[in-house]
């Protein structure tokens, strides 16, 4: 084995074919993508060379800049929201000792379905007249906030949000979980023998931590939302009048349905360029946390 390990010619078996697919699928997709951003392409005829003239005309576009604003509400949305939420939820679950299991799974359940399904469901769910969430108001007498969640302006973006939220919060929960249980248990019983309550533990201690993996679903959520595409594309395809566009699905539809694909290809850039920046600065706060720190 050892001898293998050493030998140039098993490296390559194993590193040349993934380092292939890598160039194939990534690399050189990622190259043609900044070569056709800065033409004017159909798709069908040659690509012109057009310079910073796509560039120019998504920085004067505002339903780009709309698009820009709902995936910073996805960033905000997950991070001010969902990853507290899911911190408490698997805070409560890390408590349970009965049926722990069963807890675990409906909790982890929506992350193994597709976001196809997701979206219809939750379309279900949603729709104004035969939905359960305007039923469920009905029952209880709040038929008045009845509404049309998904052809609504004011309604559709949060909608779409609280369904993507419910898509992933279990496959968050598991991380923390995964977290909770590798803390000493001499640390709590320490706690505990000091006379610290349940939540003075969760507090103090547990949550500080917490904190290495509350940088990672951070970090995932910045970048999961810079690529939203799926879950608005099957809910509402960025309707209604434009109001849940994000840059993924204005991508798609300049590209796909009108047939500006030069244009697209700058907006791909875009996106790539705005997630490098985010998580950028996110590292560098939080380098400049550690700094303070220590």
């Amino acid at each position: 084995m050892n001898k293998v390990g050493r030998n140039p010619l098993a490296y390559a078996i194993f590193t040349v074919p993934t380092l292939l697919l890598l160039v194939i699928f990534f690399y050189y997709p990622m190259l043609m993508s900044m070569r056709y951003g800065f033409t004017a392409w159909n798709g069908i005829l040659p690509a012109k060379w057009n310079g910073l003239d796509n560039f120019t005309q998504a920085f004067l576009d505002k339903y780009f800049w709309i698009a820009v604003r709902n995936n910073l509400y996805f960033i905000a949305f997950s991070i001010g929201v969902q990853i507290p939420f899911i911190v408490l939820l698997a805070l409560v679950v890390s408590r349970i000792r009965r049926w722990a299991g069963l807890y675990k799974t409906m909790i982890f359940l929506p992350t193994i379905l597709s976001t196809a399904v997701v979206g219809v469901l939750w379309g279900f769910i949603y729709h104004p007249e035969a939905g359960l969430l305007n039923q469920l108001l009905e029952a209880v007498g709040l038929g008045a906030w009845k509404h049309t969640w998904l052809a609504d302006e004011s309604t559709a973006m949060i909608s779409v949000l609280v369904t993507n939220a419910w898509q992933w919060v279990g496959f968050y929960v598991i991380l923390v979980l995964s977290a909770i249980y590798a803390i000493p248990k001499t640390i709590l019983e320490a706690a505990e023998m000091d006379g610290a309550s349940s939540s003075r533990q969760a507090w103090s201690i547990m949550l500080p931590l917490l904190r290495p993996v509350i940088m990672v679903m951070i970090l995932l959520s910045i970048t999961g939302a810079m690529k939203a595409l799926d879950i608005v594309f099957v809910m509402t395809g960025g309707n209604p009048y434009g109001i849940t566009e994000v840059m993924a699905t204005y991508m798609y539809k300049k590209a796909y349905r009108i047939g500006e694909y030069g244009y697209a290809n700058a907006i791909a850039l875009l996106m790539l360029l705005f997630t490098g920046v985010l998580t950028s600065v996110f590292g560098w706060l939080t380098a400049k946390q550690e700094e303070v720190r220590f």
